[in-house]
């Protein structure tokens, strides 16, 4: 019997065959314009860091002052240019007495002519010397440093023309450390000879009780006496010349700084968002009048009109130029913007979309709001933080110089001009605004990186 020439079917064979999506589906989920702008910049790792480093620095100005209630202008004068980490221990004596100038019983045994006269402690450094021959008088140096074979003996404290011995109470800003006084003979015309003796002091920080209830150093409950050691107020970046908090300033020169280098190209990429877009969408010989006249302000000296405004706002030596720098900043620094958008209004008008809207009967500020300027936030947002770190840099240079932002308000600029001064003897005063300052203006370069990266539809990658 011959078999038949179609196989029987069964009710597999019915069964329906699934598609494979690795070859038919689509290459990539749907994501929009912006959703695949923030994917890509998550995949940039340098971006996605500044952006974290960027919203650290936010929170550093706005929520530090809240955590760390130090005011930036109190000023801690037993710890004047401390570095972090700096020893903070204090010994409780008594209350200063006056000095007969006679050797106490506590004055340490010593040999020499010059010698010291009580147990030397931060509140005063007693000094006694006995009469050398041929000495018309003395005079008393002190120094930091050991006197070398130069005999730069330092500070000249006190001349006494008498040729017997004599005395000296050193009160003058001491702080904790090692001291080096030089008594040197003087000759009947009151010059300073070769013959000299030095001695080494080394000056321990001391306290009284009632100075330590004042601040608050120890509970009031807390039986105190003398001898004990007592640890003064916690500065964790130490403190600069005057005794103020460097953290505290660092958080208050946070908000000066970023005021400035947010707000300010805000208002300027805005004005030149504006002005571009009309002269780009007006065009012609307008057109070309509005952007001469940007070529007109680009030309204008920056530092000249600073100098105009401070005279306008009434401005004197010594007070806060805030106010005439925002207003340069804005007046002068909105060309570039203004130049970008132009040319992407005039790029845009002569997209099919926008004549199919003009075909429709769509008005020329519902083409302008809703097709040309969305289509242009890309290039704004990327101008705008480029813009930040250029407003943030311009700032400290001004306030380096002495044009911005004056002591007491504290900014990084400002900062950065006092510590100037100690840069040699305390970098630490130095090296924190101007950390800050370069983090900062770093963070928001590599940020807008990633950004033009992100938001360039040229680059819209198939996952």
């Amino acid at each position: 019997m011959n078999e038949p020439l179609i196989p029987a079917l069964t009710p597999e064979d019915f069964t329906p065959v699934h598609q494979r999506e690795d070859v038919h589906g689509l290459s990539r989920p749907s994501r929009s314009y912006w959703q695949d702008a923030w994917w890509r910049l998550r995949r940039n790792r340098r971006a996605l860091a500044s952006l974290w480093i960027v919203v650290g620095l936010l929170a550093f100005a706005l929520i530090g002052p809240l955590l760390w209630r130090v005011d930036p202008a109190r000023q801690d004068i037993d710890q004047i240019s401390q570095a972090p980490g700096a020893d903070r221990s204090a010994v409780i004596v008594a209350p200063y007495q006056p000095w007969s100038g006679q050797p106490t019983a506590a004055a340490p045994v010593q040999e020499g002519v010059l010698r010291l006269g009580d147990v030397p402690t931060s509140q005063a450094v007693r000094l006694v010397w006995d009469a050398l021959p041929g000495a018309s008088g003395y005079r008393v140096y002190r120094n930091d440093y050991p006197i070398d074979a130069g005999m730069a003996f330092g500070l000249p404290i006190i001349d006494v023309m008498a040729s017997g011995g004599g005395h000296y109470e050193d009160r003058l800003n001491l702080r904790p450390g090692t001291y080096y006084y030089s008594l040197v003979v003087l000759n009947e015309f009151g010059e300073i000879t070769d013959r000299y003796e030095t001695r080494q002091v080394e000056v321990p920080r001391v306290i009284t009780e009632d100075e330590v209830r004042q601040r608050g150093l120890v509970p009031e409950e807390q039986a105190l006496a003398l001898g004990d050691t007592v640890y003064l107020a916690f500065h964790p970046l130490g403190t600069d010349y005057l005794g103020r908090d460097v953290l505290a300033r660092l958080m208050s020169g946070a908000r000066v700084s970023l005021f400035i280098g947010i707000v300010a190209p805000f208002l300027y990429v805005l004005l030149g968002v504006i002005y571009g877009s009309t002269a780009g969408f007006i065009g012609g010989r307008l057109d070309q009048l509005m952007m001469r006249f940007a070529d007109f302000v680009v030309a204008l000296p920056f530092l000249l009109f600073m100098i105009l405004f401070q005279v306008v706002f009434g401005l004197g030596p010594g007070q806060s130029g805030i106010i005439p720098m925002m207003v340069a900043l804005v007046l002068l620094q909105w060309p570039a913007t203004a130049r970008l958008v132009r040319g992407q209004i005039l790029q845009i008008r002569q997209e099919a979309y926008i004549s199919a809207s003009r075909l429709l009967g769509a008005k020329t500020w519902y083409l302008v709001l809703r097709h040309m300027i969305p289509n242009t936030l890309g290039v704004v947002l990327v101008t705008l933080t480029f813009a930040v770190p250029n407003a943030i840099f311009t700032e400290a240079f001004l306030s380096f110089i002495g044009m911005g932002v004056a002591p007491p308000t504290a900014s990084w600029g400002s900062m950065s001009n006092e510590g100037l001064a100690t840069m040699l003897t305390h970098p630490h005063e130095l090296m924190f605004p101007a950390l800050f300052i370069s983090l900062t203006v770093l963070a928001f370069n590599l940020l807008g990186d990633g950004l033009r990266d992100a938001l360039d539809v040229r680059m819209r990658s198939v996952e």
